[in-house]
């Protein structure tokens, strides 16, 4: 048997037959290691298919059936309307985030509806999951556990049983018997995925697997990982808040922008199918440096609070401070505030935050947070039913964003009685009081007079 030693990145995979300070692909330091790997012809054997057929694009049918419905509505959204069969979909997470029980809440839903779920798990005892589904409520008869780390035997009984989900905890754990490396290596980690990715596609059978993230909070593992898989998602968890953020950053078969809201709960992840009512719940009638915008994750409209504070500091330059909103964004609405309302902010600590611990990466709330700092700098109070949105122009302009109505008819399910957009758009039937403005300059008198 034939071996070759090589060093690879621990990092994003890439070989050298030299050990290297520096990475070239990824940039980083100290990732090379050595080690042996089988002659690529024995590695690579399990990729070849029983057999290639050519077929025209108009013969092909697909059926309604394609995609698997788990009845976790926050789930399906996030891969675009349920799983796809044949898939191969990565669910990374920080360590006690939740990955586990998401993936067991999920084989629970789709082995209640009568169908074969297989939960491999290369991690924890039979004894371990059987404790969390009973936690989890979770006891069907078509839920099966199996505790294996090998992938040849992994893939012989998934072929075997011929579930309709399979779900592997975690591929960082299992190993293939032919490479001579240790499980969670960038080897085992390439050909593990691979030969389960090419079982996924023979057998037409989803396959969800779990892997860990790295202290930067990027999957462990070659960077080739994320784009061997169908989808990729994180399970975000916010250190200060209870909310659970399920995300997608790749996704071959719909959008990645839509996320999922969970909640932990002691009986398992509790569903937050109205995030907004959660994120604005206890507001006060009226408060100095708020703005309510209202933003797109997907398609989903949020309404969220943006909350700005500025501070007088005698000496020192001042700060700013942002948590949830893009910092570069955040410096160009404060120069245009500077520049066309004559705020003088240059001896300001300024600080930014969207409560809830959502990030917003759009520019549709740009009148929200110029409103938010300009009335905790003169110290006036706005009304927190009224809605800002827009996009700040460099000459102070308010720009449209998209899906307007769609942002406005939230406001209007929420309660909402003020709205404040662009002067170009033109909205439909609402019993909310629309207030339009062409430029910065005119939301001084809004706010001023408490949007009346």
């Amino acid at each position: 048997m034939k071996r070759n030693t090589e060093f690879v990145c621990s990092n994003c995979g890439y070989s050298s037959s030299k050990w290297l300070g520096k990475c070239p692909s990824c940039g980083q330091f100290n990732t090379f290691y050595e080690e042996e790997i089988i002659e690529k012809k024995e590695v690579s054997s399990y990729r070849k298919f029983e057999e290639s057929k050519i077929s025209s694009l108009t013969d092909i049918e697909i059926n309604k059936e394609q995609r698997l419905i788990t009845g976790i509505e926050e789930f399906d959204r996030v891969l675009g309307g349920g799983i796809v069969k044949g898939s191969l979909i990565l669910m990374g997470g920080e360590p006690g985030a939740g990955k586990s029980t998401l993936a067991l809440t999920v084989a629970g839903k789709i082995a209640k509806n009568d169908k074969k779920v297989l939960y491999i798990s290369a991690e924890e005892s039979d004894a371990q999951i059987k404790l969390r589904a009973d936690r989890l409520d979770i006891n069907s008869k078509n839920l099966f556990l199996i505790i294996e780390t090998g992938v040849e035997k992994i893939v012989n009984i998934i072929e075997k049983e011929n579930p309709e989900l399979v779900i592997i905890d975690s591929i960082q754990t299992v190993y293939k018997e032919t490479i001579d490396s240790y499980a969670g290596s960038v080897n085992q980690v390439r050909e593990s995925c691979a030969q389960i990715l090419y079982t996924a596609k023979r057998l037409n059978i989803p396959i969800l697997i779990i892997g860990h993230i790295t202290k930067e909070g990027m999957i462990a593992g070659p960077k080739i990982l994320e784009h061997m898989v169908d989808a990729v998602l994180y399970f975000e968890a916010e250190k200060y808040y209870q909310f659970k953020i399920l995300r997608s950053v790749k996704n071959r078969f719909g959008s990645v922008n839509e996320i999922g809201i969970f909640e932990m709960t002691s009986s398992g992840l509790l569903e937050i199918k109205s995030p907004s009512k959660i994120f604005l719940d206890n507001l006060q009638k009226e408060k100095a440096g708020s703005g309510i915008v209202t933003v797109m994750e997907g398609t989903r409209p949020l309404l969220l609070e943006i909350q700005a504070l500025t501070s007088r500091r005698n000496f020192g330059v001042p700060q700013r401070t942002v948590i949830g909103v893009d910092y570069n964004r955040f410096l160009i609405i404060i120069a245009i505030l500077e520049r066309k309302l004559n705020l003088h902010l240059e001896n300001q600590d300024v600080f930014v935050n969207v409560s809830g611990g959502i990030r917003i990466f759009e520019t549709a709330a740009d009148l929200g947070i110029a409103a938010a700092i300009y009335s905790s700098f003169k110290n006036i109070k706005i009304p927190t039913n009224l809605i800002f949105i827009g996009e700040l122009g460099l000459d102070g302009e308010i720009r449209p964003v998209n899906f307007m109505e769609a942002r406005i008819s939230e406001a209007e399910k929420l309660g909402f009685e003020r709205c404040v957009i662009p002067e170009r758009v033109k909205t439909g039937n609402t019993k909310l009081d629309i207030i339009k403005i062409k430029n910065i300059i005119d939301i001084l008198n809004i706010i001023k007079k408490g949007g009346e």
